[in-house]
């Protein structure tokens, strides 16, 4: 603790001589490398894209556009892939980007000694190849994929795979080891305290892309303060101190501080949604769970409406589709759910021939997401009709361990982000004798899903989704209640700041001398 409290003094002492010149945000724990897609985990991946940039990345609304490209042309077989590269973007270093660095930076991924983590998604083991890549001329470059993938340029942007950024040569030392990124991006990194504190320097020579505002990674990102630093800060009660006393300015927050923070004279909550989902998982293979009428009781049983103000402190809005609200493919189908309808529920269990068998839901009590609360308020409206509910707690790694083995009834479970829909409902899908954690394994619906990630044209893409929504939501092989929720706390002397698919983006934020 005397770590953390050091460290907020010497921010207050910081923040306080460089006035306006610099902002300050929280990470709760260190950053693993600078080294893009390589030694990585949320933390890293968040602030190493505020240095580096792809050819694509992703928009608000979790579609992908590009971003050092200009353009991006597809051939009519789906399988060639043109970039036509924004003209006038420079590294850090000076040096003007062209092709031949968008080269250099995908061979040295697609070495093994790199050890990107992406390199399976690209080499063919996991079904996607990139064959050839070439450069015509130098605003240009060609990749050439093995067969039509609707979820290449997904690929390419993922955050986890540093966004497939574009680096300078000058990043690694003479003998091929990292040394430091040399990107396009806002900011440059500055001096890397480790476990102390990050710094990024504003980029004097940043070409931003198109826009007059923000867009995910895609829209304008200025630099608009010197410094941006970010200070780690593991312990909770620390940050909630520091952002009261006015020596931190802006950390995402959990829904528990709300009320500690909202009355706050210098503070203002920014708060959004993301594409975090919790659910009740159901094994449909469980003797008992298996029977669909039983499973559209517990649907009908549930008033979502109200579970979610209760776990949310009233903050959050149902969503029992597994496309996440602010996503592009999020229309008038998806937002048709479960109906909530004690009577009807009762009914189905008559038709369900249910007996009163034991139902155990399994959660969790960590602090970061609203297991125990949803399967109490749950459980509760399960009994209200006449269903035997019960709870058991366990270990997150318990739970988690029975989950991947499919030994469970019910359980009370979040599902990290995915952008595209296709990946959300294969988070959830698939042939439970080869991967016992997935949840819906009807055939057809399976086949959808294949063809989502095949099909590139939006429009069919969609009516796919709204297609799986519809069955989703009539075989209830699981049931989503709510997305998760970005809370930012900022400064009132702070302004730019939008909560975003839980990153804190430090570009386009000011802070008033």
């Amino acid at each position: 603790m005397k770590r953390f409290l050091v460290s907020a003094a010497a921010l207050a002492l910081s923040a306080g001589a460089l006035q306006a010149q610099t902002l300050t945000a929280v990470l709760n724990a260190d950053i693993r490398s600078t080294n893009p897609g390589v030694n990585r985990d949320g933390n890293t991946d968040s602030v190493v894209l505020h240095m580096v940039e792809g050819l694509v990345s992703y928009a608000e609304d979790g579609s992908v556009g590009p971003l050092l490209a200009e353009k991006v042309e597809i051939s009519p077989d789906g399988k060639t892939y043109t970039f036509r590269l924004r003209k006038g973007v420079k590294f850090h270093n000076g040096a003007t980007m062209t092709s031949a660095d968008v080269l250099w930076s995908w061979n040295r991924y697609m070495d093994p000694k790199t050890d990107w983590r992406c390199l399976s998604d690209f080499d063919g083991r996991n079904g996607l190849k990139v064959e050839k890549i070439s450069a015509p001329d130098a605003d240009t470059v060609v990749m050439e994929i093995n067969e039509p993938n609707g979820l290449f340029l997904d690929s390419l942007a993922r955050a986890d795979c540093g966004g497939t950024a574009v680096i300078h040569k000058d990043s690694v030392k003479a003998d091929g080891s990292w040394d430091k990124p040399i990107g396009t991006g806002p900011f440059m990194l500055g001096d890397w305290k480790r476990g102390q504190s990050v710094q990024l320097l504003a980029f004097d020579q940043y070409v931003s892309p198109k826009g007059d505002k923000r867009d995910g990674y895609i829209g304008s990102k200025r630099p608009l303060v010197k410094e941006a630093r970010f200070m780690v800060i593991p312990d909770a009660a620390t940050v909630k101190a520091g952002l009261l006393s006015g020596s931190l300015d802006m950390a995402l927050m959990p829904e528990s501080d709300v009320p500690d923070l909202k009355n706050a004279p210098n503070l203002t909550l920014a708060i959004a949604p993301n594409p975090v989902r919790h659910s009740l998982i159901i094994q449909t293979r469980d003797p008992v769970m298996k029977n669909q009428a039983l499973r559209q009781a517990i649907a009908a049983a549930i008033d979502f409406p109200e579970l979610v103000a209760n776990v949310s402190n009233g903050l959050g809005k149902p969503n029992n589709s597994p496309v996440y609200t602010t996503s592009k493919y999020y229309g008038d189908v998806e937002k048709q759910g479960f109906k909530y309808d004690p009577a009807a529920a009762k009914a189905l269990l008559q038709k369900a021939g249910y007996k009163g068998e034991k139902i155990t839901i399994l959660a969790n009590k960590r602090s970061s997401v609203p297991s125990f609360n949803t399967a109490v308020i749950a459980q509760a409206m399960m009994q209200a009709v006449g269903i035997n509910a019960e709870i058991e707690v366990l270990e997150w790694a318990t739970q988690l361990d029975r989950y991947n083995k499919g030994n469970y009834q019910m359980q009370s479970f979040s599902y990290s982000s995915r952008f595209d829909p296709a990946l959300g409902f294969e988070q959830i899908a698939g042939p439970k004798d080869k991967q016992p954690r997935k949840i819906w394994e009807e055939p057809e619906a399976l086949a959808l899903i294949q063809k989502s990630m095949v099909v590139t044209d939006t429009a069919e893409r969609q009516k796919i989704f709204d297609d799986l929504h519809k069955r989703f939501i009539d075989e209830v092989p699981t049931i989503f209640t709510h997305n998760d929720l970005d809370i930012i706390a900022h400064s009132k002397k702070v302004s730019g700041v939008t909560p975003w698919a839980s990153q804190l983006r430090l570009w386009e934020v000011s802070v008033a001398k």
